[in-house]
């Protein structure tokens, strides 16, 4: 991960295109992600890198096929991003090479949505008769009256998954007590919103804020802050053909990724993550760390189940 505070709302203000299960999303410092923060640290581990949470996917997804084949259903292991895809995203850029390559990633997020509607699996549901292809979703998903189970998320409210489907299935192989897994993953992935809020209105924060403003007023573009170029790009883009839309998304994406690193912006967003961390998340310290723990285990399952590191 290159970009600025890779970690914890640095997952939700600086993170990836990356995919979850059967499906993917995009996210990061700039924005929230299907995968928040899928890179905490409690101190009690390591995170993960990108190579191996792409590896941990392909497995899972490897266990789903496996699982849906039992139930005399078809089904594909799909594409799966690469580890400079996964760098897209957040609340701010700053690695100017993948600036240089992707801009905000506007054409990796096109391949993702074009890829997902070329997903051979789909196609296979739609194809079958009603009455399996209920039977195929309820295999795969579970289905509205299996048992569920519930998890509290950090800032508040509860998500719920079916406890039978091959999803979870998949998920109880590769990282063991899925009970466990479920609750640990939710909390070590929704952690951005116990701090994140404060953390944007220190004045520590703000100050490398406005450092980065004037640098990229200097460069030619007036932006009060990372999102502001976000908010503003749709505008500049508007109506122009894709090869100069994109060169636009790059110029803007450089210089942004450009200042981050020639102004405080950067490092101070790493060593405020980090406190505000410390100081707000010991309460999650079990969960965070089990995450970890269960997804390091996971990994050597993962090479039994793939036949391979790559």
């Amino acid at each position: 991960m290159k970009r600025a505070f890779a970690a914890g709302w640095v997952g939700a203000l600086i993170t990836a295109v990356a995919a979850s299960g059967c499906t993917a999303g995009a996210g990061g410092p700039a924005g929230p992600t299907a995968s928040e923060g899928a890179e905490v640290s409690g101190g009690q581990g390591r995170r993960l890198t990108d190579d191996e949470r792409i590896r941990l996917q392909r497995a899972e997804a490897v266990l789903v096929k496996k699982c849906m084949e039992r139930h005399g259903f078809k089904y594909w292991v799909g594409p799966l991003p690469t580890a400079d895809e996964l760098e897209g995203g957040g609340y701010v850029l700053t690695d100017v090479g993948w600036a240089k390559r992707h801009g905000y990633g506007s054409r990796l997020e096109e391949r993702l949505r074009d890829a997902q509607r070329r997903d051979p699996n789909h196609a296979y549901a739609d194809s079958l008769p009603e009455k399996e292809r209920v039977r195929y979703g309820k295999a795969l998903e579970g289905g509205p009256s299996a048992e569920m189970l519930t998890a509290e998320l950090p800032g508040g409210g509860t998500v719920k998954t079916p406890r039978e489907s091959c999803q979870t299935d998949a998920k109880e192989r590769l990282y063991g007590d899925f009970d466990r897994w479920f609750k640990a993953e939710k909390t070590a992935t929704n952690l951005t919103s116990v701090y994140v809020a404060d953390l944007l209105r220190d004045r520590r924060f703000v100050g490398a804020v406005e450092k980065w403003s004037a640098c990229m007023r200097d460069a030619g573009h007036a932006y009060a802050d990372p999102p502001a170029v976000r908010e503003a790009l749709p505008r500049l883009t508007e109506g122009l053909d894709p090869d100069r839309a994109f060169a636009t998304e790059v110029r803007l994406a450089v210089a942004e990724a450009t200042c981050a690193t020639e102004t405080p912006l950067a490092e101070t967003a790493r060593a405020l993550d980090g406190e505000y961390r410390e100081k707000r998340l010991t309460e999650y310290a079990d969960d965070i760390a089990a995450y970890e723990r269960m997804s390091l285990a996971a990994l050597a399952r993962a090479e039994d189940v793939t036949g391979s590191t790559a």
